[in-house]
């Protein structure tokens, strides 16, 4: 088996032509899974040490997570945000400052994608640590590249950096993400997705379409399958790789890491009125949109990622984040019976 950290610092090599990350060990192979809808609403942030003290009744009933509590001063900087930009140069500056303000965050990584405005240097300016492909990429080869650098970035013999992914149009809401790093790094689950708080869910086919298969494989409906606001542990992203394309990303992120057995919830954030990506475009968008997600579902209905996936709940430890209660997914053990579709791959889009 080839190593994870050889494998990443192969894709930063290939996808990225700047930035000079200190090089070091590969991250641990990758799970996922996904909480239940419930009521318990989104989650609040609080104080750090009121974190770590409820992280540490947590491990005693998680024991399987190699992830330790965040207790100790030198483990408090536990996540990365990595922000994919092209053309952003109005709101990057706003979003790496808010990114850089969200606790636990040590490093803030921002992949300009080909951007023909000055995206890069008023990154730098801000703070981050930025990365440029010389020519367009697409979402999916970003974020790939972002990865890729930032385990190089972590130290060796500590435990790999958690990933905050965030779009470089956020602006100074982008701090409201704080609630998912605390999510994961405090073990609620391995993924965690953002629900804008106060926002009504997006009802689109594409949407639509995301939710039903999230729901058939899992028993558990998302509100916002599509949202791009999430945070995940190493071996969370490790086991959706390799990433689905375009606008099926997400739903493709969220059955990748069921499939793996890992835990996903949902976290009400404050995120104002940023717009959603299932939301933008006319119609030709909204048609491509959809087909993205589509293929991102055949592909994995093919590969039996959707075949019954049965599921067992497990018991959420006390602590200040209030989530619905996470369930892990079992390996599948019957055929789909619904046929493929034979759609060809879309082009990936920003």
């Amino acid at each position: 088996m080839v190593d994870s950290g050889a494998r990443l610092g192969h894709v930063a090599q290939h996808n990225a032509t700047e930035g000079s990350p200190s090089p070091v060990d590969g991250a641990t192979a990758a799970r996922v899974n996904a909480a239940p809808q419930g009521s318990g609403g989104g989650s609040k942030s609080a104080g750090a040490g009121e974190r770590g003290r409820s992280t540490r009744s947590r491990i005693s009933k998680r024991s399987s997570r190699s992830r330790r509590a965040p207790v100790e001063p030198q483990d408090m900087h536990v996540a990365a945000a990595l922000i994919i930009a092209h053309n952003r140069a109005r709101r990057i500056a706003a979003t790496v400052r808010a990114a850089r303000a969200i606790p636990g965050v040590d490093l803030v990584l921002v992949v300009d994608d080909a951007s023909s405005d000055n995206t890069q240097e008023l990154a730098r300016k801000a703070g981050a640590v930025v990365v440029r492909h010389s020519h367009f990429r697409g979402r999916t080869a970003s974020m790939e590249t972002g990865a890729s650098v930032i385990a190089m970035r972590d130290e060796p013999g500590r435990t790999p950096r958690s990933i905050l992914l965030l779009p470089g149009s956020m602006g100074h809401h982008a701090v409201g993400a704080a609630p998912l790093v605390a999510a994961v790094t405090e073990h609620v689950a391995d993924l965690a997705i953002a629900r804008a708080e106060g926002e009504p869910r997006v009802e689109g086919a594409s949407s639509k379409a995301a939710r039903r298969a999230v729901e058939k494989a899992t028993g558990w409906t998302p509100e916002e399958p599509l949202a791009p606001v999430r945070c995940l542990t190493r071996e969370a992203l490790e086991a959706a790789m390799p990433l689905a394309r375009g606008s099926g990303l997400e739903v493709g992120m969220i059955l990748d890491v069921l499939h793996a057995g890992f835990t996903v919830t949902e976290v009400e954030c404050p995120l104002g009125h940023v717009p959603r990506s299932s939301t933008e475009g006319g119609g030709a968008a909204k048609l491509q949109r959809y087909r993205d997600v589509m293929l991102a579902i055949s592909t994995r209905r093919v590969r039996g990622t959707l075949s019954s996936i049965g599921r067992t709940p497990v018991d959420t430890p006390p602590g200040p984040v209030s989530e619905p209660d996470p369930i892990r997914a079992s390996a599948p053990d019957t055929d789909p019976t619904e046929p493929a579709t034979t759609d060809p791959q879309p082009k990936d889009d920003q």
